[in-house]
């Protein structure tokens, strides 16, 4: 199958996020390589702040899918109410959509971010797949937005305080994230941010450090991949590293 055949059927979200999409590695796959590559395609823990955050997507960028998502109205997520209700999945909580909806007006409100998601023009493509080989593997992502005015891939993210965003996108490997993208699709990155307290939005473009950062934890995953996953003499029983504190 061509390039072009693979990215048209990753555009699906039933196949990016399914068996034919788990064949390409992905940024979300970097922390895991890093860390424990042995649990390279293990089913993540759904965490509340990841449903927060696909909701806050979905309602700017592809609202019509808002129905997917299951709220319960629930003070928390400890109660009988939710309990029953949630079926032992993780749900989101109607304040939290509310709260969703404040962070959205906000954020279309402000001149600039709107204008950067929906230019006059419209020339951008939102939910866009790629698929880019680096380091002898094949990497797919998916951009929240390329706008081709502005010859940007812009990312949106909620976070807990606009004031460390420097430190989370380290520590959340937006740095990586950037490395990739660019070469997904030859722009460079742009991330809005916004505060789910403050409310506080925040524009955040990469350095030159920033993508090399990003460059060199993609080539160290990919020696990973390819020492746990290609080398069939590898016994990772022996795997251990070392380090001169």
């Amino acid at each position: 199958m061509n390039k072009e055949k693979v990215i048209k059927k990753l555009r699906d979200d039933k196949h990016y996020y399914g068996d034919f999409g788990k064949k390409y590695l992905s940024n979300s796959d970097i922390s895991t390589l890093l860390t424990n590559p042995l649990a390279l395609g293990k089913a993540s823990e759904a965490r509340p702040a990841f449903l927060v955050g696909g909701y806050f997507h979905t309602a700017i960028l592809e609202p019509d899918k808002l129905k997917s998502f299951k709220i319960i109205e629930a003070t928390t997520r400890n109660t009988k109410k939710y309990k029953e209700i949630s079926g032992g999945e993780v749900c989101l909580l109607q304040h939290e959509v509310d709260m969703i909806e404040k962070m959205v007006d906000k954020m279309m409100a402000n001149d600039i971010c709107r204008d950067l998601i929906q230019p006059a023009l419209g020339n951008v493509q939102y939910e866009e797949p790629g698929l880019v080989r680096l380091y002898d593997n094949m990497w797919k992502g998916k951009a929240d937005i390329i706008n081709h005015d502005e010859k940007l891939v812009i990312d949106l993210k909620t976070t807990g305080d606009i004031d460390k965003f420097r430190w989370s996108a380290s520590k959340f490997n937006y740095d990586s994230q950037a490395y990739i993208y660019r070469h997904l699709f030859g722009y460079d990155m742009l991330f809005i941010a916004i505060d789910k307290n403050t409310h506080q939005i925040g524009l955040f473009d990469c350095s030159p450090n920033f993508y090399k950062s990003g460059k060199e934890k993609v080539q160290k995953a990919s020696e990973l991949y390819d020492l746990f996953y290609k080398d069939e003499n590898f016994d990772h029983k022996q795997h251990l590293t070392t380090t001169t504190l």
